[in-house]
């Protein structure tokens, strides 16, 4: 292939990411983190799975059969502040046609988000992982393969479940590395830290299910593609909320009254008002009845 074709294969490739980044209308988050409380609960090699808004996250939520679309490093303050004194970036990923980038936590603010951290992870290879990450920052990666770009417009492909994540590792080529997690997976091979476990049978006690989710996540390991769903279900990162982190108790949660509960209540005092009012009168005269003078009890008598 001459180099003028290669060009206008990658310029026609960025294209079709920009479209893929196309952000979705309608997007609602649930309870997104501020980023002060993100900050403060996240450490250094965690991983961020975010709940994307954007054309190619609905494909990957389809195929993958998860809310997550999206996952970042968190590497604290291993980077510099910038010059022109705007937020420290302290999360980096790899987005469809920018590579591999730093961006602040204020980015995800208004996204649903899950912290996925490594379980008994050594200080010595947490450092590894992050300056893992910090030395690719500027990697790009070639949009030329735009087969594999072209899938991505058919959100929902009429395959059967089993076969959805398949597709994901099906023909793929750069383009798709760059909207996986595999360059996080990366670095945690690199200090061989497990993601997700082979699965191993005795003989005779294989069923069909089992058979299947082994060569399922053979097939994603041979095409080195990790997907952000596989952090949250692997047994080896812990799961971290930060409501929880910082002393959740229910007892001191304050409910919104039910209105269908609220009314009958409002009826009730209204009404328990008036009756005071209406016996107010009685009362008065019934005390000025007690409070008569001796003179006219006397006359009466």
């Amino acid at each position: 292939m001459s180099a003028e074709a290669d060009t206008l294969l990658d310029r026609f490739g960025r294209f079709l990411a920009d479209r893929l980044r196309t952000e979705s209308s309608g997007y609602q988050p649930y309870t997104p983190s501020d980023p002060e409380t993100l900050r403060r609960t996240l450490r250094a090699g965690d991983i961020l799975l975010v709940e994307g808004n954007q054309r190619i996250s609905a494909v990957i939520k389809y195929l993958t059969q998860s809310t997550w679309s999206h996952a970042a490093l968190y590497v604290a303050d291993a980077l510099p502040e910038p010059d022109d004194g705007s937020e420290r970036p302290r999360l980096i990923e790899v987005n469809l046609g920018e590579g591999c980038v730093a961006v602040p936590l204020s980015k995800y603010r208004t996204y649903n988000t899950r912290i996925c951290r490594p379980s008994g992870l050594t200080p010595e290879d947490r450092d590894a992982v992050v300056a893992f990450m910090v030395e690719r920052i500027g990697l790009k990666y070639d949009m030329k393969n735009i087969f594999d770009l072209l899938r991505y417009f058919f959100p929902t492909p009429p395959v059967p479940v089993r076969w959805r994540r398949r597709m994901i590792a099906f023909g793929s080529g750069e383009p798709t590395r760059a909207i996986c997690s595999s360059l996080i997976a990366q670095a945690y091979q690199g200090v061989r830290y497990p993601i997700l476990p082979r699965i191993t049978r005795a003989p005779g006690q294989m069923t069909a299910q089992s058979r299947y989710s082994r060569r399922e996540i053979m097939s994603i390991r041979h095409h080195s593609l990790f997907t952000p769903r596989d952090f949250d279900l692997s047994p080896f990162f812990e799961i971290v909320k930060p409501t929880l982190v910082y002393g959740f108790d229910y007892k001191r949660v304050r409910w919104e009254r039910d209105p269908a509960q609220a009314k009958p209540e409002a009826e009730k005092a209204e009404t328990g008002e008036k009756g005071e009012q209406q016996d107010t009168p009685a009362a008065d005269s019934t005390l000025a009845a007690n409070q008569a003078s001796p003179a006219s009890r006397t006359s009466d008598t």
